[in-house]
């Protein structure tokens, strides 16, 4: 996708480098994430460093990958690197932003006397919103280069700013800072032309006094830009299904303009009137403007994961198909399918500014970069161009052509499609939701929603919470608390999480078949389990020496030496675990097993949560200790030690040793109640009304007849029950369920596959509508607390014939 390349060496004096150069190398992509490689020869790597991670311990895996370019900030062994070059600065950051505000620089020229437009984009809500109907609104008379997704930050700016090559007529980049002195970097890398500036929330405001000065250090972008003419609103009239708006333009009322949008609600009306004054700016026609104003669509802002037919995986995007959101949705598909085949549904693209045969051919490099392995081409365009290259030059992947959505359809076959994991990404207008209908698995309309983007959030919230050093093992037993392992597991393991926990050996298969392979410890292992644990390299805990014993005659029975397995040192929960009086004997006996090699001692702790207990949990860190000298002492290499789970990481830092153990507060519920994380929801339950009935007083209600009217009443019958993992005690009245921005009681008995709510006084309710058993607007906890029971057991308990829908915003 980038034409421009630079020489390392005058990237070298670009960024004030020291280089240590092996070979005169182009370089066209920046990298700074080891998991996005492309194209390893033209690539250079920013060995950035952060509290948690640090890109210089990834420069080896690089290199072997054949990436031979590296920005790093500490000299290293050159010698391990013959034919490496590296550039030597102070801060690997700065560096990648001056090359980017160097690049940026680049494209200051004249076309037809006005420089190129570069509109930058910063505010609170409604960024990328505006972005995205920018580019709606006028693909059709540029060659737009955009922020991917929201890379708004001191990183995702210069990245997206590197995009920009001579071919581009218009550039549209967002920024967003969180403390003062930030948007003054992100000034120069932009170096906007035109300034958007969106609505001032209360978003990211931890790091200013007041709102003003947040608004002024936002203004700062601008400094440099052109002033637009104000756009003076007139009325504002809303419709069923749209509205309408009349304005006048600049600094005398010269009769006003007219817009229609097919939105309603406040904040499209305001990014909408937003999107407008740029497009007058750009002097683009009234009556063009008026005509594309009307055609707006709705921005998906996620990527949604479901399960498919035939253990297929289906990743629905059938909302947008233009080259640089196909790379977002592309890396996705690789996170999510490092095992099974790749198969990709494209639509046309309708990025008319560029010509068809060199806007296919990038669709085709970016296809073959993430290593697909089937595609299917619908409409016209997508089908000659592709048909063309394939027989001019090959295509390393097999492909298929249909004219449009509906002849797909028509010849769909079930058995066509197997074990895959399946892209789907189309121009809204080929109505793709129709196909994903067909691959998606059919299950009931009750639903599990579990947002992929908000555990690695909470992942490294926890993490800013952590020693450096301190690493995790992330718990995803119990099908990841319900809300599905292999899933939560790809997304821990692209995220670097350094370790998973399961229940069961037959989880931790399971996670192996799909790809997952960072380390794995079985916490329940048992001898019919061993050969399943060692064929697929699972780490077994032991916590006896029946259970040492056993795994030992087996190992020595197929020749395994020097397993790794963990050691469980029992301190107070009196559940599983060596006695503290059995250390002594057990690290004469690990001592004496070459066949093992302990990789962690730990501890589990009966009450960390609770703060009565907290000498109690002090006295069980106070043992472990003792153990683990004992242990060190014996053994002559080291292991890791972990005891903290989620709550005791926060609540006694000191109790962080090695590594902790991360369990309900990566699905977003604070067992510690510290009010230190802001974790986001992580699940949100959903079902429908299945019927809506009008009572009169008397009547009943379900089971029973426990729930009797006390007077007349609108009830709706909801698809879920007890048999989904609604707790049957919340019945009669106990329990309450989201409904149109209130909560509404429940009536009755909760059924097996059902139960009853009160609507009485919701107008517009109707069969089909959606409703929230627990998310965000109702949390889980407080489901728990009604029930009288713990968020483990809500999350854990949601049957399996609840479907799951994975999304990444």
């Amino acid at each position: 996708m980038i034409s421009l390349k630079y020489a390392i060496t005058h990237i070298a004096k670009i960024v004030n480098a020291d280089l240590h150069l092996q070979q005169k190398m182009e370089i066209a992509y920046l990298l700074v994430d080891s998991r996005k490689l492309q194209s390893p020869v033209l690539s250079l790597f920013f060995a950035l460093k952060s509290p948690r991670r640090d890109g210089h311990q990834f420069i080896d895996e690089l290199y072997e990958k054949g990436v031979r370019n590296f920005v790093v900030t500490e000299a290293t062994s050159f010698r391990k690197y013959p034919d490496a070059n590296f550039l030597i600065v102070a801060d690997t950051l700065v560096a990648l932003q001056n090359l980017a505000a160097y690049h940026r620089s680049r494209f200051t020229r004249q076309i037809e006397e006005k420089p190129l437009p570069v509109i930058g984009i910063t505010g609170s809500n409604g960024k990328t919103i505006v972005k995205e109907w920018l580019y709606q609104l006028l693909h059709q008379d540029y060659n737009i280069v955009r922020s991917p997704k929201s890379y708004n930050s001191q990183i995702g700016v210069p990245l997206s700013v590197w995009q920009m090559n001579e071919e581009h007529t218009l550039a549209i980049f967002e920024a967003g800072i969180s403390k003062q002195g930030e948007m003054e970097r992100l000034e120069k890398i932009i170096q906007p032309t035109i300034g958007v500036l969106t609505n001032i929330g209360e978003a990211h405001s931890e790091g200013f006094k007041n709102q003003n000065q947040k608004e002024a250090e936002k203004r700062i972008l601008f400094k440099n830009a052109y002033e637009p003419s104000p756009l003076h609103i007139v009325e504002i009239k809303k419709e069923a299904n749209s509205t309408k708006i009349a304005a006048w333009f600049g600094f005398q009322d010269t009769g006003n303009l007219h817009i229609e949008i097919p939105f309603t609600d406040d904040a499209s009306i305001q990014n909408a009137i937003t999107c407008w004054q740029v497009l007058i700016c750009l002097l683009i026609p009234e009556e063009v403007i008026k005509q594309r104003m009307k055609l707006l669509q709705p921005v998906n802002m996620r990527l949604e994961l479901k399960k498919g037919i035939n253990n297929c995986i289906v990743i629905n995007d059938s909302y947008s198909a233009d080259i640089s959101s196909l790379e977002i949705a592309l890396n996705f598909l690789v996170q999510q399918s490092s095992r099974s085949q790749r198969t990709v549904i494209l639509s046309d693209f309708l990025q008319t500014a560029l010509r068809d045969e060199e806007l296919y051919q990038r669709v085709v490099d970016s296809l073959v970069a993430h290593k697909v392995n089937k595609v299917i081409g619908i409409g016209e365009r997508i089908s000659d161009v592709f048909q063309t290259i394939e027989k001019k030059d090959g295509l390393p992947f097999s492909t298929q052509f249909y004219i449009s959505t509906q002849d797909f359809i028509q010849q769909f076959r079930m058995s066509s499609f197997k074990d895959e994991t399946i892209l789907i990404k189309g121009a809204r207008v080929f109505a793709f939701e129709r196909i994903v209908q067909l691959l998606e698995q059919k299950v009931h309309q009750t639903v599990l929603e579990i947002n992929l983007n908000s555990i690695a959030h909470n992942l490294k919230e926890y993490q800013r919470y952590l020693k450096p050093a301190t690493k995790v093992m992330a718990m995803v037993k119990a099908f990841a608390y319900g809300s599905g392992a292999a899933e939560v597991a790809g997304i821990l393991q692209y995220h670097k999480a350094d370790y998973l926990g399961v229940a069961y050996a037959d989880e931790g298969v399971e996670l192996r078949k799909t790809g997952i392979n960072i380390p794995i410890m079985v916490m329940n292992p048992d001898e019919n389990a061993f050969e399943a644990i060692t064929e697929y390299n699972l780490q077994p805990e032991l916590y006896s020496f029946e259970m040492l014993n056993s795994f030992v005659n087996y190992l020595q029975s197929q020749g395994i030496q020097q397993y790794p397995v963990h050691i469980e040192i029992e301190t107070g929960m009196n559940r599983l675990g060596f006695a503290v009086t059995e250390i002594e004997k057990l690290g004469e006996v690990l001592a004496q097993k070459n066949l093992l090699q302990v990789q962690s001692v730990f501890t589990h702790l009966a009450a960390s949560e609770e703060p009565v207990q907290d000498e109690f949990t002090l006295r069980q860190f106070e043992l472990f200790q003792q153990a683990v000298s004992v242990l060190r002492n014996k053994l002559s290499y080291n292991f890791l030690t972990h005891i903290a789970n989620s709550a005791a990481a926060i609540r006694h830092p000191q109790l962080q040793l090695d590594m902790i153990r991360l369990g309900i507060g990566l699905y977003g519920v604070d067992s510690a109640a510290s009010g230190k994380l802001a974790l986001q929801t992580v699940t949100t339950l959903k079902s429908t009304i299945a019927q809506i009935k009008y009572l009169k007083q008397g009547e009943s209600v379900s089971y029973n007849r426990r729930g009797v009217l006390e007077k007349d009443s609108v009830i709706a019958t909801i698809r879920i029950g007890y048999a989904d993992g609604y707790p049957r005690r919340l019945g009669n009245g106990v329990g309450k369920i989201w409904v149109k921005d209130r909560l509404v009681p429940v009536v009755g008995t909760i059924c097996m596959d059902m139960f009853m709510i009160d609507i009485t006084g919701i107008p517009d309710l109707a069969q089909g509508d959606e409703v929230i058993i627990f998310g965000e607007q109702l949390p889980v906890e407080q489901l728990a607390a009604w029930a009288g029971t713990i968020p483990y057991e809500i999350l854990t308990g949601i049957s399996q014939r609840v479907k799951r829908v994975y999304f990444e915003e």
